[in-house]
This record gives C-alpha cells, structure tokens and sequence, in this order.
C-alpha cells in the first residue's frame, strides 16, 4: 500500500534547502565587505582622499538599496532558482571588476554593480525561508541564513589580511616610487627633527642631509582641499633617499627608534635581529620597509598594498561554484523538487493552506501602493533605517578606527575587525530562537517587537560606553585598549544581529505570497541607511579624526539605534499588509 502524508516519515530537505541559502548568504557579505578591511590599500593605489573614499563604500548601498523592490519581485515572479543564481554570477563578476580597476571611476561603477547584483540575495532568501519552512521555525531558519552572512562578514576582514599577505612573498620588490611617498611632509619633518628618524640620516649623503634640513613644507587648505606646498626636496628625490635606506646594511637601532608598529612578518624579523642572526637579503631589505612604513605610518604607502587585487578576482571567482551549488541542489516549492516527499511537504504547509491555495497564479506587480500606504510597513522601514547607520560602522571604518586610533597592526586588526561580527553570529542564533519562543507564548505581535526594541537599547549603550571611556580615564588606562572597544563594539553587533530574525519573520508573517516584495522594500530602507553612513560618519570625522571626532560619532549612533528602537516598539505582526482576497487577486 503506498505511503500517506500521514503514514510516512518526512523528508529533510529543507535543511539542505536552508544551507544553500546559507551559503549564498555567505558569500554576499565576504564579497560585499572584504573591500572595507582592503581600501586603505586601494586609495593608495589609486590615489583616492579620503572623500573618494567615503563614495565609494557608499555607492554599493545606494544602487542595493534602490534595486530591492525589483529583485525581490523578479524572484517572485519568475521563482528563486533562476533569478538567486543569475544575481550571484552579477555580483562576483563585478567584485572581480574591482581587482580590474585602474581609476575611481571604475571602482564607483564596480560597485555600483555589485550592490545591484546582490539587491535580490536577501528578498529571495526570505521568500525561500517562507516557502521551505514551517511557521514555527521562520525565525530559526531566518537566523541560520542571515548567520551565513555573518560569517562571511566576519571572516572578510582576516581572510583578506591573510590573502593580502600571502599575495605579497618574499622576493617581491620593496622600492619606494614617488607616489609611494604619500604625505612628504611627514617624511621630511621626521628626518629633520624625529628621534625615531634620526639614526636613519647616518645612511644617507651629506648632500641630501643639507637638502632636507633646507627643506619647508607650507600648508594650505583644510579638509578635502588640503595642499601642501615643499621646497627643496621633490618627490624624486625623497623617494631615491628612502631607497638609499632600504638598501643599507643596518638600520635598526633599537635606543633610538624605540617601539615601532611592525606587521607580523616584521616582528619575526625583528626577533631574529635581537637574537643575533643574519637576515637574507630578501629579509633584510622587506624588513627596512617595514621600519620606514612603520617610522612613517602614514607618510608611506604599505608594502602589503601590493597583494589586494589578486583577492577580488578570487572572490569573485568563487561565485560560480556558489551559484552552479545553488542551482544543483535547490528547486522552487517542496512538491517539485524529487528528494522531498508529501509528509515534508504536509509539514511545510501546515498552517500555511494559502501558500498551496494561490501557487500556480499569475503574481501581480509589487504591491507599491499597499506598501506606500502602511503605517505598520514604515515602522518597519525606519527602525531598519537607524539599524543601519548605528551598525555599517562596524563593517566599514572599524578597521581605520583601530589603525587610527590604536595603531593596530594588519594581521592583529583583521582579528579585531573580525571579531564583532563573529560575536554577532551568537546573537543572530539566540535571537532567531527567542522571537520563535515569544511569538508562542507572547503572540506573534510582541514576540517581533520585543526583540527588535530592546536589541536596540543595548546597542545604543554600548556605543554610550565607547564615549564615556574615552572622556572619563585616561589614555593609560587598561579600560583605554583596543580591545576593550572591541568587546563593546562587540555587544553592539550582538545585540543588532538579534533583532534580525524578528525582522526576517516579521516580514514573512504579513508578506503573504509577495514576501520577495515586502522584504524588499524595508531592505531599500535599511540600506538607504547604509548608504548615507559613510557621508554621515565622514561628516564628523573628515580626514584626521581625533578622539573627539569618533565620539561625535559614536553618539550619531547611538542615537540611530534609539530611533530604531523606538519604530520597532510600533511593529505589528499580526496585520497583514494584503488581505487574502487581495492576495489571491
């Protein structure tokens, strides 16, 4: 007698269905930030201030905000598989663009593509969760999807330090060119006057000795539009100095130079010095501009800027197996796809007869109006909306914030940068369960909200403490560390992340079939807010922050995420944005 609904024993194949997604998810966010931990090398390269940069980390948020309407719908309309695989091999050609680019105009368009690329991953996520899911398990699913994305952003910044290092051996060329020379004014003022530049004049000629001492550095401007005016030394002739440097025998003197920031590799070198041994030739001269980068920390181009294109092309390379994966093991509903079998789909279903009632129908066009009209779906829209410009920092300049402030080194600051966004995995996972747990014994209303506000309280504190450390102790004081931060901006990606799921669901409990669409439109909103963010935090830090300049903008947001939690307080769940006539129309 064959098998019943009843009868069999359900299939799991929406666990695989959920990891396909997740691994998408993955390579969305490694594809969309390793550029943030990369792009001190990138604006060496090319050349770009510093309100270049500040475009450039934007431009990918507004082309991804503005196309999540029409990805989401797109998905809908012609189903996840086709659309999810084509908007993956978009995004990784673009991010293979950028190792390509030689100018800020390529980097913009890049970018720009990217964020169109990747403007369909999570609608179609969404409506994928809902289709493969039950009810009960929506925000379980939505966490473990969007943790993938996590991951992905939390291992982009030590992935890319490591590749970055990896991609510049020994043996590869450690000449300075003039344009390596990026603040002379700094290089020259440190020969003249600086002890930890001084013992580096014995290595050079009695004339270019006299030629920096004779040297003048006028300064004209502020901001953006700073110039500088020298006489007496031109880039040239700076450059061949510091070469004559990198060239001698010895430089290292320990009394005179004292502490000086080093990468790693440099630091392995400078053991070896200390215990007396002979460093190669390769060694020797790498290891010399290691100590001019780090005598000159921003007066040099680093050595590892070299080794930051080679990683675009493999991440975007990497997208053609996410996507032939995806297209391989995932199909649009349950009842098509040959592993899964009708008590799983039964499951799927239960509470869900609508999903079975309406499949097969013509999808209208993206309920604009409907949207436009809800209280409930602006609610929605704004609390994403301050989510984003308290959170982007974490994911954009957290890593300049660390070598401005703190001088951290590369490989250390990728784990520092990484960190956050590690610890925010936690809070996705916990809250994914919680907003399950809540929407029984609270309701679905307050076991969205709840979540969503009071993640937001405890983000905003965070950033609070950030303020009050710095204006209250000291800089000696051990609460003054670079790690202390980290752990607090730590508690502002965990307690962001778990509110998440209780969006995701949010969305799903009054999407109906046009989930794609509605999750889209408060992603637009959210990532309008992302866009804005680097103007924002560029605003108040311009070109040389001081300590003053990041608490400024560490209050910014703060009180973004009390204007989210306050729009997440007004959310309501239980009020579909269609009624099921409209839906079915």
């Amino acid at each position: 007698m064959a098998e019943t609904a009843t009868t069999q024993r359900a299939t799991k194949v929406r666990y695989l269905i959920v990891a396909a997604a997740t691994l998408m998810s993955f390579l969305l966010y490694l594809d969309r930030f390793c550029v943030s931990f990369a792009v001190d090398y990138i604006r060496q390269d090319l050349g770009m201030t510093q309100g270049q940069v500040k475009w450039f980390l934007s431009a990918f948020f507004w082309s991804y905000a503005l196309a999540q309407v029409p990805s989401g719908w797109l998905s809908d309309r012609y189903g996840a598989r086709i659309m999810l695989v084509i908007y993956i091999l978009t995004w990784s050609f673009f991010t293979g663009l950028i190792g390509a680019a030689n100018s800020f105009a390529m980097l913009i368009v890049s970018r720009l593509g990217l964020g169109f690329g990747q403007a369909g991953a999570y609608p179609t996520a969404a409506s994928i969760v809902g289709r493969w899911m039950p009810v009960t398990a929506r925000g379980s699913a939505s966490a473990i999807v969007a943790n993938g994305g996590r991951i992905g952003g939390a291992l982009a910044p030590v992935l890319t330090a490591y590749l970055i290092v990896q991609f510049v051996p020994m043996g590869t060329p450690v000449e300075i060119f003039p344009k390596d020379v990026l603040i002379s004014s700094e290089v020259i003022e440190r020969l003249q006057v600086d002890g930890k530049a001084s013992s580096l004049r014995a290595h050079l000629t009695q004339g270019d000795i006299e030629k920096l001492d004779a040297a003048t550095v006028t300064v004209e401007g502020t901001g953006d539009d700073e110039t500088k005016e020298y006489s007496g030394v031109d880039p040239e002739d700076l450059a061949a100095m510091l070469n004559q440097i990198i060239e001698a025998d010895e430089i290292y003197n320990e009394q005179q130079m004292g502490e000086v920031k080093l990468p790693k590799e440099g630091l392995g070198m400078l053991a070896l010095v200390n215990e007396g041994e002979e460093l190669s030739d390769d060694q020797r001269v790498r290891f010399h501009r290691f100590l001019l980068e780090g005598v000159f920390p921003r007066g040099l181009a680093k050595l590892y800027g070299k080794g930051w294109r080679p990683i675009m092309y493999i991440y975007g390379f990497a997208g053609i197996f996410v996507a032939a994966f995806f297209w391989i093991f995932f199909h649009n509903r349950p009842e098509v796809h040959s592993w899964s079998n009708k008590a799983e789909h039964a499951l799927i279903l239960k509470g869900r007869e609508d999903l079975a009632k309406h499949d097969g129908q013509k999808l209208e066009p993206a309920p604009i109006k409907a949207l436009v009209m809800s209280f409930n779906m602006w609610c929605s829209c704004f609390s994403q909306w301050g989510t984003n410009v308290g959170w982007v920092f974490l994911v954009t300049w957290l890593s300049r914030y660390l070598l401005d402030v703190h001088s951290v080194p590369i490989l250390e600051r990728g784990t520092m940068a990484m960190t956050p966004v590690l610890i925010g995995m936690l809070g996705m996972m916990s809250g994914g369960k919680v907003t399950d747990i809540l929407a029984v014994k609270l309701g679905v209303k307050w076991g969205r909200r709840l979540p969503i506000a009071g993640s937001r309280v405890v983000a905003l504190s965070a950033y609070l403490c950030c303020v009050g450390i710095t204006t209250l102790f000291p800089e000696t004081s051990l609460l003054n560390t670079p790690w202390v931060f980290v752990g607090l901006f730590s508690v502002v990606a965990f307690s962001t992340d778990f509110g998440t799921p209780s969006v995701w669901a949010f969305t799903q409990d009054i999407g109906g079939r046009q989930v794609g669409s509605v999750l889209g439109w408060g992603n637009m909103w959210g990532n309008l807010g992302a866009a804005v963010s680097p103007l924002i935090y560029d605003y108040y830090l311009g070109e040389t922050p001081g300590l003053r300049e990041w608490n400024m903008m560490f209050l910014v947001c703060a009180g973004a995420f009390f204007f989210s939690g306050v729009c997440g307080l007004l959310m309501d769940a239980t009020k579909p944005l269609l009624s099921e006539d409209a839906d079915a129309a």
